[in-house]
This record gives C-alpha cells, sequence and structure tokens, in this order.
C-alpha cells in the first residue's frame, strides 16, 4: 500500500474518532440537561398537586359554607 494512502486513511480514522468523541460528548450534555429539565418539571407537578388539593378544599368549604 503506498505511503500516501496509510496517511490519507490515518487522516481519515482520525478525523472519525474526533467526530465521534464530539459528537458523545455532546451527547452526554443534552441527556444530563434533560434529567435536570426531568427533575425540575416533577417538582412543578408536586406543586400543581399540591395547588389543586388546597383549591379543591377551598371549593368545599365555601360550596358548604354556601349550602348552610
Amino acid at each position: 500500500m503506498p505511503p500516501e494512502m496509510i496517511a490519507i486513511l490515518a487522516v481519515g480514522a482520525t478525523l472519525l474518532g474526533v467526530g465521534l468523541t464530539s459528537f458523545l460528548t455532546a451527547l452526554q450534555i443534552i441527556l444530563k440537561r434533560f434529567d435536570r429539565l426531568e427533575g425540575r418539571m416533577s417538582s412543578v407537578e408536586q406543586g400543581q398537586a399540591r395547588l389543586e388539593g388546597l383549591l379543591d378544599g377551598i371549593r368545599e368549604a365555601l360550596f358548604e359554607r354556601a349550602s348552610r
């Protein structure tokens, strides 16, 4: 195999390795952000459920008071 072909293959393999490493690093960063976002959404959902419970309690108290 000519030395030029070996050099071209070496450069191609190096570029492929760098590209793959960059892609995997970016993917890890994105997945970490999604995990954090999922945690925040869970917190918001818990707060929403708490508020819904409080509103239901207020609604029941008001209807009970109005029916007297």
